[in-house]
Parts: C-alpha cells; structure tokens; sequence
C-alpha cells in the first residue's frame, strides 16, 4: 500500500471514532466532523483510483 493509502486509511478511522464519540456524547460538531472525514477519505480514494486509471499509459500494440 502506498501513503496516499495508508493516509486516507488514517482519516477514515478517525472520522469513524469522531462519529461515535459525537453521537455518545451529544456533540453535533465532533459527529458530523467525522462524518465529513469518514465521507471525504472514501471519495479521495475513488478519486485519485479513476485518476490513475484514465491516465495509465497503454502498451503499443504490433501491427
């Protein structure tokens, strides 16, 4: 896995722990920073996957 990986790994976790410890505690602005880190690190991942997918370079073919 590369950093970018293990980064977006990272904020997923902790936007998930923030989210329950929001909804235990009764804090609205802990809760829903988790929910956008949790939400945000997902579509980052997607992101940068299409991002390297549409600019993989294609082998040349032989005639």
């Amino acid at each position: 896995m590369s950093w970018t990986d293990w980064t977006l790994l990272g904020i997923f976790i902790l936007g998930f722990l923030l989210f329950l410890y929001g909804a235990n505690y009764y804090d609205a602005a802990v809760g829903y920073t988790g929910i956008y880190l949790f939400v945000g690190s997902i579509a980052a991942y997607f992101i940068i996957y299409l991002y390297k997918e549409l600019t993989k370079k294609k082998p040349a073919q032989n005639p």
